[in-house]
C-alpha cells in the first residue's frame, strides 16, 4: 500500500476526530495539555485531538430558575420570619463560571441567603411587607455584584413568602380583628350620624314646605276675603245710592225708610265704618233727612276713594 495514502488517511481521520458541533445557546471549553485554552461557541468548530480536549458537558446560556429554600430570618424588631423565593440567572462568562469557583450554584445560593438575612435584619416586620419591591431590588443588586466574578448574571429575584412565626401571626390576627371591629363601630356611628342628619334635613325641608303652603293659603284666603268684602261694599254702596235717589224722588217713602233703617242701621253703620275711607257716620234712624245726608256723604267718600 502506498505510504502517502496511509498518511493521508491518518491525517484525514485526525482532522475528522477534531470536528465538534455545539448547539444553539450552548458553549463548551477546550483544554490544551490539561489547561484551559478557549471557549467553543455554538455551531461547528475544530480542535486538535490528543493535545486538546473538549469538555463533554455543554453549558446552557439560557436563563435558568433556582428555587431559594425557606430560611429563618430575624427582623430589626426581633421578629422571626421564614423567607423563600425564586432566583433567575444565566451564565455570562463561561471561563469564570467553570474556573472561578468550585461550585458556582452553591456559592450563588449561599450569597443569596446571606443577603436576604442581612436585608431582612435591617427592617422592621411591617417594613418587610410594605417595601417588598424595594427589598427585592436591593438584594438583586448586591447578589449581582457578588456573582459577576463567577461568570453568573442574576436577572431577577423575587421573594415569595415572608411568614412570621405562629405567635406573631396570632397577635397580628388579633390586631386585625380589633381593627376591623373598631372600623365597623366607626362606620356604624358615621352611618347613624348621617341618618340623623338626613332625617333632620328632611324634617326641616318638610316644615319649610308646610310653612310656605300655609303662607300661600293665608295669602289666598286674605285676598279672597278682601275681594269678597270689596264686592259686598260695592253692592252696599250701589244700594245706598239707589235708596237715596228713591227717597229724593218719592217723598212718601220716608215712613218705609224709617222702618227699614230701624232694622238695618246697625249693620249698615258697621259696614260703613269698615269702608276704605275709615269714617264713621252717626245718623238718626228716625230722621229720613239725616239718612239722606249720610247716604250722600257715603257716596261722596266712595267716589273720592
Amino acid at each position: 500500500m502506498n505510504p502517502g495514502f496511509i498518511v493521508a488517511i491518518i491525517i484525514a481521520s485526525y482532522g475528522l476526530l477534531g470536528i465538534k458541533f455545539t448547539g444553539t445557546r450552548y458553549q463548551r471549553y477546550v483544554k490544551r495539555f490539561g489547561l484551559y485554552n478557549r471557549i467553543l461557541t455554538e455551531g461547528w468548530s475544530w480542535h486538535a485531538p490528543i493535545i486538546e480536549q473538549v469538555v463533554g458537558e455543554k453549558y446552557s446560556l439560557m436563563e435558568q430558575r433556582y428555587d431559594i429554600d425557606a430560611q429563618t430570618c430575624i427582623t430589626k424588631d426581633n421578629v422571626t420570619v421564614k423567607v423563600d423565593g425564586i432566583l433567575y440567572w444565566k451564565i455570562a462568562k463561561l471561563e469564570n463560571y467553570v474556573f472561578g469557583i468550585s461550585n458556582p450554584k452553591q456559592a450563588l445560593n449561599d450569597v443569596v441567603l446571606t443577603k436576604i438575612r442581612t436585608e431582612i435584619g435591617s427592617l422592621d416586620l411591617d417594613e418587610t411587607f410594605i417595601a417588598r419591591e424595594n427589598l427585592n431590588k436591593r438584594i438583586l443588586k448586591e447578589v449581582t455584584q457578588a456573582s459577576m466574578a463567577w461568570g453568573i448574571e442574576v436577572t431577577r429575584l423575587e421573594l415569595k413568602d415572608l411568614t412570621p412565626d405562629a405567635r406573631v401571626l396570632e397577635a397580628m390576627e388579633q390586631q386585625m380583628t380589633a381593627e376591623r371591629a373598631k372600623r365597623a363601630i366607626i362606620l356604624e356611628s358615621e352611618g347613624e350620624k348621617q341618618r340623623n342628619i338626613n332625617l333632620a334635613e328632611g324634617l326641616a325641608k318638610a316644615e319649610i314646605i308646610e310653612a310656605k303652603a300655609n303662607k300661600e293659603k293665608i295669602i289666598l284666603e286674605a285676598e279672597a276675603e278682601a275681594e269678597s268684602q270689596k264686592k259686598l261694599a260695592d253692592a252696599k254702596a250701589e244700594a245706598a245710592k239707589a235708596l237715596a235717589k228713591s227717597i229724593q224722588e218719592n217723598k212718601h217713602s220716608e215712613e218705609a225708610l224709617r222702618l227699614l233703617l230701624a232694622k238695618d242701621w246697625m249693620e249698615m253703620g258697621q259696614k260703613m265704618a269698615d269702608a276704605k275711607s275709615g269714617s264713621v257716620l252717626m245718623i238718626d234712624p228716625q230722621s229720613p233727612a239725616s239718612l239722606i245726608a249720610a247716604l250722600k256723604q257715603f257716596t261722596n267718600n266712595e267716589n273720592e276713594s
